[in-house]
């Protein structure tokens, strides 16, 4: 009697089991069919170009927080600090220090050889680095600006080619 008992009740764990992870996984294409449409329109590109989807899921928690100088939270957060909470998440890297200290840990790449994750670096004030951003793709990247909060810009816009400073990688 009791072998039955245990038998009825692994059959409806596995059950239980089965339809929970069915439903997860409907959640996980819908999630991931949001996150593909709106980045594809963000970044003018194709569905397909958005493959890392850890990384504009983060981009999206974080998409419009407010900008608040040395900020690391939901309530302020600035260009550093939004740089070094995606690395950790997406790339599992531990950065920290301001722009300019990231630009002088960087290897330099040229701004046509960027690659989606690389840094780019801006003198927004004035001849030193202020400012930087993680690139993405199609000469888009994710910031953190003082005027919008969290935002995906484009390189070309005459503002950040004005005061585009560099670019590198984090190995």
């Amino acid at each position: 009697m009791r072998m039955n008992f245990l038998k009825k009740n692994i059959w409806l764990v596995s059950i239980v089991l089965i339809v929970s992870c069915a439903a997860k996984k409907k959640a996980t294409t819908h999630a991931r069919k949001d996150i593909e449409d709106k980045y594809s329109q963000l970044l003018a590109t194709d569905k397909g170009s958005i493959s890392n989807i850890k990384l504009y899921s983060v981009i999206d928690e974080w998409y419009g927080v407010k900008y608040k100088f040395g900020g690391k939270s939901k309530d302020g957060i600035d260009c550093s600090g939004l740089t070094a909470i995606i690395y950790k998440e997406v790339f599992n890297k531990e950065l920290s220090g301001s722009a300019a200290a990231l630009y002088n840990q960087a290897i330099k790449v040229k701004k046509d050889s960027l690659q989606e994750g690389d840094l780019v670096f801006f003198c927004t004030n004035s001849k030193s680095i202020s400012h930087m951003g993680i690139y993405l793709q199609n000469n888009k990247f994710v910031h953190a600006s003082s005027k919008a909060g969290v935002m995906i810009s484009d390189l070309n816009e005459d503002y950040f080619k004005k005061c585009f400073k560099g670019s590198g990688r984090i190995l």
